[in-house]
C-alpha cells in the first residue's frame, strides 16, 4: 500500500472512532502551545455541534495563556472535573503519553484512546493512531478529520484551527508551509477567521512586564560562534518580579533566534531546580535529536526538553551534541 493510501486509511479509521463515540475528551500536551490548544478546542467545539458530549482538558497545573484567551474555551474543564467514564480519549499534538501530565489518568476511564499527532518523534501509544509527520500542524490533521466527518466549521472552530496553523508554521514562514496549508487557511478565513485580530492577540499584545523579562533574558544572551549556538536563561524570578506568568514568556525564544549567527537558538527556563529548554534550528541541525538526549522531542527545527539540572550543565550537553 502506498503512502497516500496509508494516510487515507488512518484518517478514515480515526474518523470512524470519533463518529462512534458519544462522549470524548480532547487533550493536548502539558503547557499547550497554539497547536495543541487549537486542535483540542476545534475537536470539542465542532463535536458538540454534532451532538457529542465533548470536553477539553490539559494536565495540571494549567493556566490559560493570555494570548489564547480570545478563543472559545467553553469546552474546557479541569482534569478532575471531566465526567467519566468516557467513550473516547483523544490525545492531540502529544508525542508521548508522559507529555499528557495529570490528564493521562483519564485514559483509564475511556473506552478507547485515539492519538492525533504530527511529531516525527511520536513512538506510538493509544489504541488508534493517526500520525502524520508531514503535516504542518496537528490542527491541519484535525481539519481533515472534521471534513471527513462532515462536521460544521463555525467561525469559532475555524479560529481555533487557524491558531494551530499560524503558530506551528511560524506565521507561515517555516518550510512545512505547503500549498495545502494555504488552501486550508483560505477556507478558514472564508469560514470567519479574522487574521488581523488573531495576529494582534498572538503576536502584538503582551503585558508591559514582558518587556522587563525580555530585557533581562536578552542581556544574558551568549554566542558560541564555533557551534553557531545562541542561548540565554530565564529564571522564574524574572517573571515574578515583572508581574507576568510563565505562560506570558513563551515567545522569548523567537527573540533569541533572530540573531543571524544562530544556527541553533536555545532558551532555558529555570524553576525549582528544573531546567526547561526550548530549541530552534534554521534547518541544518536536527534539534529534535538533541532534545531526545534529554528525554524530550519535537520537530527537526523546533523542540523542547526538561532537564533535572542547571542551565550550565544543559548547555554543556547541547554543545557536546552540536
Amino acid at each position: 500500500m502506498n503512502e497516500v493510501s496509508d494516510e487515507r486509511q488512518t484518517l478514515q479509521q480515526a474518523a470512524a472512532v470519533i463518529e462512534a463515540a458519544g462522549s470524548f475528551v480532547a487533550v493536548g500536551h502539558i503547557r499547550p502551545d497554539g497547536d495543541a490548544m487549537g486542535a483540542a478546542l476545534a475537536l470539542a467545539l465542532t463535536g458538540r455541534r454534532a451532538g457529542k458530549t465533548a470536553h477539553v482538558t490539559f494536565g495540571e497545573p494549567f493556566v490559560m495563556p493570555s494570548q489564547f484567551r480570545f478563543l472559545d474555551a467553553s469546552p474546557y474543564l479541569p482534569v478532575d472535573e471531566v465526567p467519566v467514564p468516557l467513550d473516547l480519549f483523544i490525545a492531540c499534538d502529544t508525542a508521548a503519553e508522559s507529555r499528557l501530565g495529570s490528564a493521562a489518568a483519564l485514559t483509564k476511564h475511556a473506552g478507547k484512546v485515539l492519538v492525533i499527532d504530527h511529531h516525527i518523534s511520536n513512538g506510538g501509544f493509544g489504541d488508534v493512531r493517526y500520525i502524520d509527520s508531514t503535516a504542518a500542524a496537528t490542527a491541519e490533521m484535525v481539519y481533515r478529520l472534521i471534513r471527513e466527518l462532515g462536521w460544521e466549521i463555525t467561525p469559532e472552530v475555524a479560529t481555533a484551527l487557524y491558531v494551530g496553523l499560524v503558530t506551528d508554521t511560524g506565521r507561515f514562514q517555516y518550510s512545512v508551509t505547503t500549498p495545502a496549508v494555504h488552501r486550508i487557511t483560505a477556507e478558514l478565513i472564508e469560514a470567519g477567521v479574522q487574521p488581523d485580530v488573531v495576529g494582534r492577540q498572538l503576536y502584538e499584545e503582551s503585558p508591559f512586564g514582558y518587556l522587563e523579562v525580555a530585557g533581562r533574558v536578552l542581556g544574558r544572551c551568549r554566542l558560541d560562534a564555533e557551534k553557531s549556538l545562541v542561548w540565554s536563561v530565564m529564571y522564574v524570578d524574572d517573571a515574578t518580579d515583572a508581574g507576568v506568568s510563565l505562560e506570558d514568556t513563551d515567545g522569548l525564544i523567537d527573540l533569541i533566534r533572530i540573531a543571524e549567527e544562530a544556527g541553533v537558538a536555545c532558551l532555558l527556563k529555570v524553576h525549582d531546580g528544573v531546567t526547561k529548554g526550548s530549541l530552534r534550528s534554521r534547518g541544518a541541525i536536527d534539534v529534535a535529536a538533541i532534545a531526545a538526549t534529554f528525554g524530550g522531542g519535537g520537530h527537526h527545527n523546533a523542540s523542547g526538553f526538561t532537564f533535572e539540572g542547571g542551565p550550565e550543565a544543559a548547555i554543556e550537553m547541547i554543545l557536546g551534541q552540536l
